[in-house]
């Protein structure tokens, strides 16, 4: 998941997600000879200085038809995005704002990302807000069609202290984030653990207004080691239910704090992302 650190952010990879980026390096001659260059674009919108001193800027991706990358958790079929700020100057950290995405199935599994014309705000903690900041680094990316390719970009672009005219753009893209529960007329959410050889299993039920029946839930926790399946979703009782199981990267025991479970609920009416249960 992504936070404010001012180094590196990342979701970590689950087993299936590792053995998908070795695959996707066994493709050079592939990636070659399509160039990548026609299959995504890369560039940094500079964006404008908030009233706190702080600073809306954007990752914008242009990805060629048919071509998608991927959202901070993007299930077992996808490649997760990194981002490495050791260009940056004057910030103290970075957060990205994420749209809603979308939910892809492919030869059976599920991913979840984005297609096509990609903006992802990116709000820059500035140290010292009467001057210009700088962003830059390096960003890891997975893109995909028939093949996953993994794609580095280095970008950088000075964050201007004088511009506050917001860009549309980002704006839009902002406009664009899930609801939260209140707002999506979530009236509970309940969690229950039941034990398992390996992990747990996580059964979540949402009381909420009635969807479209094609809703997906994308489940995440706060511990970075710890791995959470793509649930199986339904409706049950008028209630949406998500079940997944959650187990140790190195098969250790742990201990999971509902209180920061995110799930975010996808293909319905509204998207919606309530923490926790």
């Amino acid at each position: 998941t992504s936070s404010d650190f001012p180094f590196g952010t990342g979701a970590g990879m689950s087993k299936n997600m590792r053995t998908l980026a070795f695959l996707c390096l066994t493709l050079p001659a592939v990636a070659q000879a399509q160039g990548l260059e026609n299959m995504v674009t890369a560039e940094l919108r500079p964006g404008w200085r908030l009233p706190n001193g702080d600073h809306m800027a954007a990752l914008h991706l242009h990805l060629a038809p048919g071509w998608k990358t991927y959202w901070r958790t993007p299930g077992d079929a996808g490649i997760p995005p990194t981002f490495h700020w050791r260009g940056a100057r004057n910030l103290r950290g970075v957060a990205v704002q994420w749209p809603t995405p979308e939910v892809f199935w492919q030869a059976g599994m599920r991913s979840v990302g984005y297609e096509e014309d990609v903006v992802l705000p990116l709000r820059v903690a500035v140290k010292n807000p009467a001057k210009d900041a700088r962003l830059g680094g390096t960003i890891e990316i997975g893109i995909c069609k028939d093949v996953c390719i993994p794609h580095q970009v280095r970008l950088t672009a000075t964050l201007p202290a004088t511009q506050t005219k917001p860009d549309p753009v980002i704006a839009a893209a902002l406009a664009d984030q899930p609801y939260t529960a209140s707002e999506a007329g979530v009236r509970g959410v309940t969690c229950s653990i039941t034990p398992q050889q390996r992990g747990m299993g996580l059964n979540i039920a949402i009381d909420m207004p009635p969807g479209t029946g094609r809703e997906e839930a994308v489940v995440e926790v706060a511990h970075p080691e710890l791995w959470v399946a793509d649930p199986d979703t339904g409706w049950e009782g008028g209630q949406l239910v998500a079940r997944t199981t959650v187990s140790h990267a190195t098969g250790a025991a742990f201990a999971l704090d509902r209180s920061r479970v995110t799930i975010t609920v996808l293909g319905g009416h509204i998207p919606m992302e309530i923490t926790g249960c």
